[in-house]
């Protein structure tokens, strides 16, 4: 099938919503996994030299950040592999890759806003194979935008903000971690920004613009602060009670601090999203209406 644009990871949070935001552009091809296995590297180039889009938007990927841990083969194939062929192929056909990457390459250390330009050092496999297929799709000369982002939820899939919404009709109490800042940023929101930025570029006039983006809402708050948040928006009386990440093990280490600064993508694309406690506002009412 032909498209001007060819979408994996379609049943995502991001996916999902970009699947929306792309059809304004052209033409979009977004198969599943029963249509297009990402796993095998054949089918994937078949797919992509048979569809021969302008854009190839790579919203795939593996999110199990604990299980990441142990499931390595999993996740190096989908975070880092995969990346890499579909940069190579973009840059194969002359077409451009959207891809999307993580707060998670970086360490977290200490009360720093993060800028594109930082050193990486990832505290966890999840984030060393996002941040390996950064480095992969910048070594392809495609022509690529990555886009970071951070403490991604919407109205579908599994995340934070979902899971609150259950604990709280169950759970006489939530106790959420506090001593981890960053910025909630809502799945639809990337996928507005995404199309806004498409709109104003093509795989030709990319050029010095190409590159990584850190794309998040606006403010920061904590896990506990985002959970709060959820509760008081939502109706929901449960009462939030901080701990620390030592109160709550886990396989995987988390940075303390995810703190993104979306200025580069302010300049060179005039975008910026609103704040954080906007974005569930938005994201709760469109979940009411739905």
């Amino acid at each position: 099938m032909t498209a001007d644009i060819l979408l994996t990871g379609v049943t995502g949070q991001v996916g999902f919503e970009l699947a929306r935001t792309l059809s304004t552009l052209g033409k979009v091809w977004a198969p599943t996994r029963t249509e297009l296995d990402l796993l095998d590297p054949i089918a994937v180039a078949a797919a992509v030299r048979g569809c021969q889009p302008r854009w190839i938007v790579n919203a795939a990927a593996y999110t199990a950040v604990d299980k990441a841990e142990t499931e390595r083969e999993l996740s190096q194939r989908l975070n880092t592999a995969l990346p890499g062929e579909l940069a190579r192929l973009a840059r194969e056909l002359g077409c451009g890759l959207v891809h999307f990457s993580t707060d998670y390459v970086f360490a977290g250390e200490g009360e720093q806003v993060y800028r594109e330009t930082d050193p990486c050092q990832p505290l966890n496999a999840y984030g060393a194979d996002k941040h390996a297929g950064e480095q992969a799709i910048l070594a392809s000369g495609a022509a690529a935008l990555i886009f970071r982002t951070s403490w991604v939820y919407g109205n579908r899939g599994r995340n934070f903000m979902l899971t609150m919404l259950r604990l709280a009709a169950e759970k006489p109490e939530l106790a959420v971690v506090a001593d981890q800042v960053g910025a909630p940023t809502w799945s639809r929101h990337i996928a507005e920004a995404v199309a806004q930025v498409l709109v104003q570029v093509s795989p030709t006039t990319l050029g010095e613009r190409a590159g990584i983006y850190h794309l998040v809402n606006g403010g920061e708050t904590s896990w506990c602060g985002f959970a709060s948040a959820i509760m008081a928006q939502s109706g929901f009386s449960t009462p939030v009670r901080p701990i620390t990440s030592q109160d709550f093990p886990s396989p995987a280490r988390r940075p303390a601090n995810s703190r993104l600064s979306c200025d580069k993508l302010a300049e060179v694309f005039s975008i910026r999203l609103p704040d954080w406690q906007t974005g569930l506002q938005q994201c709760l009412q469109a979940r009411g209406s739905a």
